[in-house]
């Protein structure tokens, strides 16, 4: 199955609401995620532009795209960003 990899801004609410009950969210998005078809195949905490990253596997690009909708549908994230993955064989297979 095709990876993607899934990048979100927290909220000032979103984290306020962290802060104030600290918790393991992806534990909370994964039946999302499974629901959708895919599988999470790390995740983690990011400082920068992203609040939280995570590499879901799923099995195409509708699904992908509907597990973004429903990430930033959500309202705790105020951005959602999703990057289709190539392995290096299919980068160098697009490359030729």
């Amino acid at each position: 199955m095709p990876l993607y990899l899934m990048q979100g801004a927290y909220t000032s609410e979103g984290w306020a609401a962290l802060v104030k009950s600290p918790q393991n969210r992806i534990e909370a998005v994964r039946p999302a995620v499974e629901k959708a078809g895919g599988k999470i195949e790390a995740a983690y905490y990011a400082f920068g532009e992203s609040d939280v990253v995570i590499i879901v596997d799923m099995p195409d690009n509708t699904s992908a795209a509907g597990l973004a909708i429903s990430f930033a549908a959500g309202g705790t994230l105020k951005s959602v960003k999703t990057t289709p993955l190539m392995t290096w064989e299919e980068g160098v297979a697009a490359m030729k």
